[in-house]
Formats: structure tokens, sequence, C-alpha cells
């Protein structure tokens, strides 16, 4: 099969959306297969590990953990199904939103619980289910990704991962009350795992991206404490994460995805969707960070 562009190119193993790019032309991808030959090993070889000491089939085996795959580029709404499967019992114990607002980074923020469709909620869960039963799947967790066209009601599948999403932790607790690492420390332990429905603080939480536009600089200041415990009264419940300080530059944080420059996190808590938004949106006003421009 043959992929017009534009389309999406990324390595088989990655995190964060590193090495993803989105390719519109010739130079692009050829800039981009120059820049993953560089540093796609740093999640292939320790992959490729663990492939060691798994029954793989031949094409897989050829292929490895340092190679790409290219996608077709997809639009819509992101819903993400989390949940386990306990000697065959399927469960669901929550589904998220991946809004995207205005901007560079390929999505702003996870939202929980979902404000997707019913139905549509349904047809991912029905499709995850079908999918671990067809492979056997058994005694595990799982989180997937599915992209919602809602203009051709057509619903796509974009990932998925036997695991738990740590990115989901701190909103579980926030509106249900407990983490999810609870439900992989039963699986593990052999018990019938269980999570508990909304006894947390808000109807409605988010994890929320603090972005800066893919441009190096040095970063010279960032929120003060009392900055952040201002924020803090003003939205109960809120906890900011910053990854930066001043003195560092922004091309040597680890981790980072090709659209832009991860500063930090906040997560919110609300009793709407409408109110997560907003409240995102005066948390970036609130935050004030400056730069210095690097020196050639």
């Amino acid at each position: 099969m043959t992929l017009d562009y534009p389309f999406w190119l990324k390595p088989v193993k990655a995190f964060s959306s590193q090495l993803g790019f989105k390719i519109e032309n010739a130079e692009q991808f050829h800039a981009a297969i120059e820049e993953t030959r560089e540093s796609i090993r740093h999640f292939g070889d320790p992959f490729n590990e663990a492939l060691e000491h798994a029954d793989l089939p031949p094409e897989i085996q050829q292929a490895n953990g340092n190679t790409c795959i290219a996608e077709q580029i997809i639009s819509g709404t992101q819903g993400a199904p989390e949940g386990t499967v306990f000697q065959g019992e399927f469960n669901v114990h929550g589904v998220f939103d991946q809004p995207k607002d205005e901007g560079p980074a390929p999505y702003d923020r996870l939202e929980y619980p979902s404000s997707m469709p019913e139905r549509i909620q349904r047809q991912m869960i029905d499709a995850c289910k079908r999918f671990l039963e067809h492979i056997g799947y058994d005694n595990g967790c799982f989180n997937a990704e599915f992209m919602w066209d809602e203009e051709n009601d057509k619903l796509w599948l974009v990932e998925f991962n036997t695991r738990i999403s740590q990115s989901h932790s701190e909103m579980f607790i926030m509106v249900d009350g407990m983490s999810n690492h609870e439900v992989a420390i039963d699986i593990a332990l052999g018990q019938r795992p269980s999570m508990p429905n909304r006894q947390g603080q808000f109807p409605v939480a988010a994890k929320c991206i603090i972005h800066k536009p893919h441009e190096d600089a040095i970063v010279k200041r960032v929120p003060s404490l009392a900055e952040l415990e201002k924020l803090r009264e003003r939205f109960p419940g809120t906890k900011v994460k910053l990854d930066v300080e001043p003195g560092m530059r922004l091309s040597d944080l680890s981790n980072q995805d090709s659209f832009s420059y991860h500063l930090g996190t906040i997560y919110l808590g609300a009793d709407s969707h409408d109110q997560i938004r907003e409240r995102y949106h005066a948390c970036l006003e609130a935050l004030h960070f400056e730069f210095d421009p690097v020196e050639d």
C-alpha cells in the first residue's frame, strides 16, 4: 500500500510522540529519516531485548524495534478506554477524551470521564473486547486510543497498549478516589480488580500540558512558589509540575516530541468539561515563563 502526502511517520516503539513527524513532502521525509536514525535506538534497542524473550512470527523478527511505520492522517475526537481482563472477565473502568485546542501540540489535555456520545464509547469498548478475545489476552491491563471522525461517523483505532496508562492515574484519583495502579496490583496478586466509581473530589478532571512552540531557548524565569500557591487557592485541587528551571536549554530536555517543548503539567478538577477548558486557559495565562534566545 502506498500513502500519499501528508502522512505520519513514527517508530514502532516510542514515548510521548517522540520522533513522530507529520510528513508533507519528500524533503520533510528525508529530514525526518535522518533525525530518526540518530535517535531511534534509545527505545528500539531496549525493546529488542524484550522481544528476544517472545515467540514472534518471522515478519516481526525481521522488522525489530528500530523500524518505523507510516500512517494515514485521520482527524476527529480522540477517546481512550482503559480496563482489565482477569481470568477471562473483561472490564472497562474508565474512558478518557483527548480534546485539542488550537496549537502545535498533538493534544493539549486528557479529560476524564469522557464526554463522547454513549454509543461511541460502547463501540470503542466493544472493539477492545473483541480484539483482546481474538488474541487470547488474559490476566492483564489495557488501554486503547481511538479517533472518532464525527463528520463521517467513523471510528478509527490508533493504538493498543497492554498496560494501564500512568497519564490517567491522577485523574482517576481526582474523580473516582483511587489510582488505576491499584487494579494492576490486584491482577499481579491474582485478585479480581475493583475500582470505586465517582468517589473522588471532582466530577471532571484533566491532565493539561504546558507547552512552547518547538523553538530552542534558554529558560530565564519560571512561575514562583507564591504564584503556584495563588493558583491553587484560585482553583482548589490544582497541581502544577514544572519540568524546567532557570538556566536550562530547551533542546537539552529529555523525552520531547517534534511539535513543541513540554514545560510542565497541570492537573485540574472541575464541575464540567467546559469549566476544565476555562480553568486550563486561565492557568496558562497565570503561569509566567520567560526565555532568552540561544546564542550562536
